[in-house]
């Protein structure tokens, strides 16, 4: 007696984007693995056989034969095998192509369900490939020399249970196509996935789950790209997740970098008898599609009334309070590690580059730089940290990247930039006397030129510094800094840089690199392309040219994020750094500037006005990890004209 029991399996396979060949064979190996261990039902990610991140590789004939053969092979594969597989791939329907869940068993093909809700924002674009379920009519299709079921409400019976199938974004809508098969008889609902990691999604994704599951009194057995997909704009993390009515039953490990598979039980028999108890779930099939509709008769507000926010409002909205600090610090550093990790391997690098100047944001990417290889079991020698003293370099900024590079045991290289920038000016005739931006953007291209030669010596690539905060600017020298092979930073501001550097050096360094990490946290913000003054400080502060990083972090979440008008962004920032008090201020780990509305207004110009005029720096971008809510990516989240006007958005402020 199995007792209403049913054994299933989430998988997480390792992968090669695009190599159908080789994902098919770990496919199998997976498969095989659970068929020995009594496993009835066995689900992998979505588009598992090609890869999730193919991206217009969709579009190549090439690949959907490949992937054709590769199905092929697994029908071969199972036909001795009683364990139903349910895969990811790209299905040709009608002359559309459709984002498939394929269910196989015993070399057969039991049926094909496609994706209903096809993302198309921020990241997602997979309406540029795909169509949704609800492209065609069709109820049958050809698939590998088989006519076989299709469409997005099939129901899988066996004799132990009835299972559905949705695909990733199926999840998140209001209504899922799994609350639909539930209402019909599904007792088990499988969700093939290739939801990426951001800064609190995973949380939300757990919520998710369980809350559907519990709705519908299922079980729900989640599984989600890992590593081998492509981290050139996103990080995937791999969940294998199996729910039972709202409670977690098993999960994987996330940013593993092997394969993965976890296995458990389903009591069909007790989600059964809850259905039965919940008369709620009963009406709930005798009532669907009613609604009625009631007119609510609103009221004018009076004209007298005098708005005033009494909500707070977060002046670091890039930050979170108090104990979720800690936690978005880990979760930041092992979506960055992994993504790097990825690159390293896909490439067959035997070095990464960067520069090290001694300030934030190259402090961060090294120390990046230095967990990834740690993850990966290669020697730290493996980082090149190169610090290139110029003009503008300062001992405090100096001495403060080579100590950290020297606790850090990575390999050090000192290269001057000065006689070659001096050659440079004689060359086109500039007086080396002129601090303009033709002697400050010479340094920086010379640095970036130094790095990616460094790179072709050591058989690597040059890892970004460059952070968020600094992009929304186009605080950087177009085809210097701006460039890399890869950034890490590329989607983290300049408000948590310092943060998470803080975090990684009261955690995890000794009382060497403690001290050096803390007194880079102090040292002003600065690119250090003009000389210092006169006692050897830094004169080239970026706060005084550009304005303060906790106002422009402000600005761009409400920007970017949100999408409010400038008008709206000066009125919540008045809120936040002038007229509200609050207790919360002490457990924000930073202190809160305090600036005069005058001076707000001022930086929020900067800030439109930069933020137009830079798209063009924005336009090539390196691929870089999108981390959290917001990110610049040309291939993500913003696409925007580099010669777009700024001009209604300045007159908002105006008017």
């Amino acid at each position: 007696m199995n007792y209403g029991f049913v054994k299933v399996a989430s998988a997480i396979p390792s992968l090669k984007v695009a190599d159908c060949t080789y994902n098919i064979q770990q496919i199998e190996s997976l498969i095989i693995q659970a068929e020995g261990k009594g496993v009835e039902i066995i689900a992998f990610p979505e588009l598992s056989i090609s890869g999730y991140t193919c991206q217009d590789l969709f579009g190549q004939q090439l690949l959907l034969e490949k992937c054709e053969e590769s199905l092929f092979k697994l029908l071969d594969f199972t036909r001795s095998l009683q364990i139903i597989s349910i895969v990811g791939m790209p299905v040709m329907v009608s002359g559309l192509l459709m984002n498939c869940a394929v269910v196989v068993q015993e070399g057969k093909i039991l049926g094909v369900v496609p994706k209903t809700y096809l993302p198309n924002y921020k990241e997602f674009y997979e309406q540029r490939w795909f169509v949704p379920s609800t492209a065609t009519d069709e109820t049958h299709i050809h698939l590998c020399a088989q006519t076989v079921n299709f469409g997005r409400d099939l129901l899988f019976h066996t004799q132990k249970t009835c299972f559905g199938i949705e695909i990733c974004e199926d999840l998140w809508a209001p209504i899922p196509p799994s609350s639909e098969l539930a209402l019909k008889g599904a007792e088990i609902i499988f969700n093939l996935s290739a939801s990426n990691e951001l800064i609190g999604k995973h949380q939300y994704l757990l919520s998710l789950i369980s809350q559907q599951s519990a709705r519908c009194i299922a079980g729900y057995v989640y599984s989600s790209c890992g590593f081998g997909e492509s981290t050139q704009d996103v990080v995937f993390a791999g969940n294998a997740l199996i729910y039972e009515n709202g409670t977690l039953i098993t999960r994987s490990k996330r940013f593993c970098l092997n394969e993965q598979m976890v296995i458990s039980e389903i009591d069909t028999e007790r989600l059964l008898t809850e259905r039965r108890h919940n008369t709620t779930f009963s009406e709930n099939i005798r009532l669907t599609d009613t609604t009625k509709r009631i007119d609510i008769q609103c009221q004018t507000v009076n004209p007298a009334y005098n708005f005033e926010l009494t909500r707070w409002v977060n002046p670091h909205p890039f930050v979170p309070r108090g104990n979720a600090l800690d936690e978005r610090c880990q979760e930041i550093f092992s979506i960055q590690t992994s993504a790097l990790a990825k690159r390293i391997v896909h490439t067959g690098a035997r070095s990464i580059v960067l520069g090290i100047s001694g300030g934030l944001d190259s402090t961060l990417a090294l120390l990046v730089c230095v967990k990834t290889m740690d993850m990966l079991q290669r020697p730290r020698k493996e980082v090149i940290g190169v610090t290139m003293p110029g003009f503008g370099t300062t001992d405090r900024t100096y001495n403060n990247a080579i100590a950290l590079m020297k606790s850090l045991d990575i390999t050090i290289k000192e290269i001057s930039i000065k006689d070659a920038c001096i050659q440079h000016f004689k060359d086109i005739g500039h007086d080396i006397a002129v601090h303009d931006v033709t002697y400050e953007n010479c340094q920086a291209r010379e640095r970036t030129q130094i790095l990616m030669d460094v790179a072709n010596q050591c058989n690597g690539f040059v890892v970004g510094t460059g952070d968020l905060s600094e992009l929304a600017l186009g605080w950087c020298t177009y085809n210097a800094d701006h460039m890399s092979n890869y950034g890490v930073n590329t989607s983290i501001p300049k408000t948590l840089v310092k943060h998470l550097v803080k975090w990684v050096a009261l955690t995890s360094m000794d009382e060497a690199s403690k001290a050096t990490l803390l007194d880079i946290i102090e040292t002003p913000i600065s690119p250090e392309l003009i000389p210092a003054d006169k006692d050897g400080n830094i004169q080239q502060k970026t706060e005084d040219l550009v304005g303060p990083y906790e106002l422009h972090d402000f600005f761009l979440y409400h920007f970017l994020r949100l999408g409010f008008r400038p008008a709206k962004i000066l009125y919540l920032a008045q809120q936040a750094f002038i007229k509200q008090t609050y207790p919360e201020n002490t457990e924000l780990g930073m202190e809160v500037g305090s600036y005069d509305e005058e001076t707000i207004q001022k930086w929020l110009k900067t800030f439109c006005h930069r933020f137009f005029t830079q798209q063009f720096k924005r336009s090539c971008l390196p691929d870089g990890p999108k981390v959290g809510s917001v990110s610049l990516s040309p291939r993500g989240d913003w696409r925007m004209p580099s010669d777009a006007s700024s001009a209604d958005w300045l007159a908002d402020l105006i008017d």
